[in-house]
């Protein structure tokens, strides 16, 4: 039986969990639009074609924001091609996934989606193959009250007040070699700072995030991100990072280890910023977006196309990625480490929301299914809400490839003070041995265990694809209150929530 110990002080708080730390992705990719939230025809949707299943299932889920519309698409959009009138609006080749993009979903069917979502919308402007120009015109269309020609221009399309858009993203992945108009540092810290600066005298109560680095593994990283903020830091708001993890092949134990990477990432970016604030002695401490995120897994027997192969099409079945409940704890693992870093970590982008590394499946003309990896968001989402609480946590511990020394024990701490209750979060990430954790909750009135649920399955290969209740949490009673301390039993590869109610 392994063994793991966790310390809590109610006087040591992490940080406040903004709301936004819950958000998704969309990006005209695929199945992600057509077919994915938005399919006109179908027996469930609405009367502007957004499907009410898949909408409902975004409002459970818990999502809070919504980042749009990409994404390696964006760095060749035009986004005045999907506006106005559906029958006026032109096909147009989209070089990013070497597709047609019909442009029948754009900004205002965007918009309309967010708001019957309930969603913040996040948006993206295309500082690859277009620049500042566009960019203005582009807020000034979404925000602008009128009487210019882009904000007239919204409202001969029937939107007479302004969107009110207050995030926004200034380019996508600008350090990838893979990026239409991929930039140096220099010139994209250049450009982006001098649109974030036109872009305030438009809206100075907009919010801007600038291109961090889209992977740990870059090899301009650092420094890319060092650079950016140089020339950016008084002008933007936060700086994005975006990660991916597979390697499934390479074994759990690694695998599963990933999410040490993940922390020495945003620990370097972290110290990066604060470099850079104390060379421009600056008051303002820069905050960070990790505005995509998530597991990339596709196996041999997922559905996906060779886009450099196949004739260019409309809404292609690509890279539709199938998880299994090993996928789904790297998952909860990489969100869990984002909570951790709560006080500087402010908004986050699950990637991609539907059919693509997405947390929601849908079948053309047909239903739609869970992936394992839309529980661990669940509950985080609908119970990780207030302060992360620091934590001092003991765990035994194993070695695999790139690292040492890795904890089997993975465990978040949040106070939600308004609820009155301590919601613990906790991974075992070992393939055979169940784990015995104690919780010490220093200074906390413990009064009962109100709900204990966990994810497992008989097998760690195990999805939701054919049968779609497979991997699916349940509630359990391996959680007890001892002597003032929390102690929980986690099986192995499991993924748990315990509710501690405490007296008011």
């Amino acid at each position: 039986m392994l063994k793991g110990n966790v310390y809590c002080d109610r006087k040591f708080v992490a940080g406040s969990i903004d709301p936004r730390m819950y958000g998704s992705f969309l990006e005209h990719m695929g199945r992600v639009i057509y077919t994915g939230i938005y399919e006109p025809g179908h027996a469930l949707s609405d009367d502007e074609g957004y499907r009410t299943d898949v909408m409902e299932a975004v409002k459970r889920m818990g999502v809070t924001a919504v980042r749009y519309p990409g994404g390696n698409f964006v760095s060749a959009y035009h986004w005045e091609d999907g506006i106005g009138a559906k029958e006026q609006r032109p096909r147009k080749l989209d070089l990013a996934w070497r597709s047609i993009e019909t442009n029948e979903f754009g900004t205002d069917e965007f918009v309309h989606w967010a708001k019957k979502a309930g969603v913040e919308p996040i948006f993206t402007v295309n500082l690859g193959s277009r620049g500042m120009e566009e960019a203005v015109q582009y807020l000034e269309y979404c925000n602008f009250p009128g009487g210019t020609a882009y904000s007239d221009l919204r409202k001969s399309h029937g939107v007479q007040e302004p969107y009110g858009i207050r995030l926004w993203c200034l380019g996508n992945e600008m350090d990838g070699e893979w990026q239409i108009g991929h930039k140096t540092a220099y010139e994209y810290g250049r450009l982006a700072a001098e649109t974030g600066k036109a872009m305030k005298l438009i809206d100075p109560d907009i919010e801007l995030i600038v291109c961090g680095s889209s992977l740990s593994s870059m090899d301009t990283c650092p420094q890319w991100d060092m650079e950016v903020l140089e020339q950016t830091y008084e002008v933007v708001d936060y700086l994005a990072l975006h990660q991916y993890y597979g390697g499934q092949e390479r074994g759990t134990k690694a695998f599963l280890a990933q999410t040490l990477d993940f922390e020495e990432y945003i620990r370097t970016l972290r110290a990066v910023a604060q470099v850079v604030k104390k060379k421009k002695r600056s008051k303002k401490d820069m905050k960070f977006s990790v505005d995509e995120w998530g597991v990339w897994a596709v196996p041999g027997n997922s559905v996906n196309a060779q886009i450099d192969r196949q004739p260019w099409q409309i809404a292609p079945a690509i890279s539709e990625q199938i998880y299994t409940l090993e996928d789904a704890l790297l998952f909860a693992g990489m969100q869990m480490t984002m909570l951790r870093n709560a006080d500087v970590i402010r908004i986050a982008c699950q990637s991609l929301l539907t059919n693509i590394s997405a947390c929601i499946m849908t079948q053309e003309n047909g239903d739609m299914w869970l992936q394992t990896i839309y529980y661990p968001f669940f509950y985080l989402s609908n119970y990780a809400r207030g302060v992360v609480l620091q934590d001092v946590c003991q765990s035994d511990c194993y070695e695999c490839e790139d690292f040492p020394e890795v904890p089997y024990l993975d465990v978040l701490t949040v106070w939600n003070q308004e609820e009155h209750y301590i919601a613990i979060f906790a991974v075992n990430k070992s393939e055979d041995e169940k784990l015995d954790a104690d919780v010490t909750l220093q200074d906390f009135a413990l009064s009962q265990i109100h709900t204990s649920v966990e994810l497992t399955a008989e097998d760690k290969k195990m999805d939701n694809r054919v049968d779609h209740q497979a991997v699916v949490p349940r509630e359990t009673s391996n959680a007890a209150i001892e002597d003032g301390h929390v102690r929980i039993c986690l099986k192995p590869m499991s993924f748990h929530m315990i509710l501690v109610d405490l007296a008011e």
